[in-house]
């Protein structure tokens, strides 16, 4: 008997311990907020689900879309976890791509991405970063006259006449002005201030969705950094342009892969937001490949089988298998949320899992579209990270509103 009163009495202690650290880290990783279709209730996994505070079980189906309730999440139905916000929503429908777009993006303001000395008679000097320039800072002015291109802050520099110049510069968001005189380089006419700037960018990558309600689109599911300093791009202006892809550098590790691709003639539509967690903006031509699929909430995604539509040869995407070993409800990163494994033999023999280009190939499960493929594990080609889709929606929302606006 003393056996058995030990054993249970173990057993206990083993379920309190593991009910105590399993608390602690679903109070940690889940969120405070959520939205629901009517009369859903919040299930996060198998194990999570949701009883309204207080109130009965039926209430959730009797809130109407847009309004809002308490509910509080416990594990198993017996464990309390954290008291959250449900918002009710309709399930939103959209245009699932997966094909490859060209992205032309021209900075606001001329980024510095490299800072150089000088030679001149006197010796190495560099103007610039002595008065506290640095690699990243965008160049707005010079002198007053607002500057848009390389080329004319260039002119202004070059033309100085060995004068002190101010510029008007913004880092982190923030704008402030340093004054420097340019020098004459040895063997070499006109002035120079130290810096290599650039005003704009190009490359391929994947379109997500389309909202078909209101022409805003989604794609890449990160930002366009800039290649030298590695820097969100601000951005002033932009197109989308039709892409083909025509080879693959297969990746493999340590070495990341790449799609090849190159523009097509034509025009899809205008970029109006490099943001952190994509590209965005309004199409003029819908893509010629695309499914209409309901997007999934962040709590309805799970750990499993998947699919991701994309692209890695000619226009067209096809579906390919993948796992969904990790979901993160509350990372620290906005493009992190999910970890991703190749495991379709055709993917892994043609691209050696996922490559550069691949951003924004939208992930598929259960016949929703629930992510979107954001980056490559540099030392296992295999695995990259993906963003949830419902993010990118609420992004692409906010887009249509802003613009709205604008147009009002």
């Amino acid at each position: 008997m003393k056996r058995v009163l030990r054993f249970f009495y173990c057993l206990a202690v083993v379920f309190s311990g593991w009910s105590l650290c399993a608390v602690g880290y679903y109070n940690q990783q889940l969120p405070d907020r959520y939205t629901v279709s009517r009369g859903q209730t919040v299930q996060v996994g198998d194990l999570v689900t949701s009883r309204t505070a207080g109130l009965s079980r039926a209430v959730p189906a009797l809130v109407p879309v847009g309004g809002e309730y308490r509910t509080r999440l416990s594990l198993m139905g017996v464990i309390p976890l954290k008291e959250v916000s449900v918002t009710v929503t309709e399930e939103k429908t959209v245009m699932v791509c997966g094909t490859p777009f060209g992205i032309k993006l021209y900075t606001d303001g001329v980024l510095v991405v490299s800072l150089t000395d000088v030679t001149t008679a006197a010796g190495k000097v560099n103007p610039a970063a002595a008065a506290g320039v640095c690699v990243g800072d965008a160049v707005l002015a010079v002198n007053g006259q607002k500057v848009t291109t390389s080329r004319q802050l260039s002119s202004h520099i070059n033309d100085c006449g060995g004068q002190k110049i101010t510029l008007r510069l913004r880092r982190d968001g923030v704008e402030f002005e340093a004054a420097f005189t340019p020098v004459r380089p040895v063997d070499e006419s006109g002035y120079k201030a130290g810096m290599w700037v650039r005003d704009s960018a190009a490359g391929v990558g994947t379109l997500t969705f389309y909202d078909p309600a209101t022409g805003v689109f989604g794609g890449l599911g990160h930002p366009v950094c800039d290649v030298d300093t590695g820097r969100e791009m601000t951005l002033a202006s932009g197109e989308m342009v039709p892409a083909r892809i025509f080879g693959i550098e297969k990746g493999k590790a340590g070495a990341p892969g790449e799609l090849n691709g190159c523009f097509e003639p034509g025009r899809l539509g205008t970029l109006t937001r490099n943001g952190r967690d994509g590209v965005y903006g309004t199409l003029s031509a819908q893509p010629l490949s695309a499914q209409s699929l309901p997007v999934a909430r962040r709590q309805q995604v799970k750990e499993g089988a998947a699919e991701i539509w994309t692209t890695v040869d000619g226009t067209q995407p096809q579906a390919y298998t993948v796992e969904i070993e990790q979901i993160r409800y509350s990372g620290l990163s906005a493009t992190r949320h999910l970890v991703v494994r190749v495991t379709d033999p055709r993917l892994l023999k043609k691209t050696g899992g996922i490559v550069q280009g691949m951003s924004g190939s939208p992930i598929i499960q259960g016949g929703k579209l629930v992510g979107a493929v954001t980056h490559v594990l540099v030392d296992d080609p295999t695995r990259g990270y993906g963003i949830f889709a419902e993010n990118m929606l609420e992004t692409a929302h906010t887009v249509a509103t802003e613009e709205l606006a604008a147009a009002s």
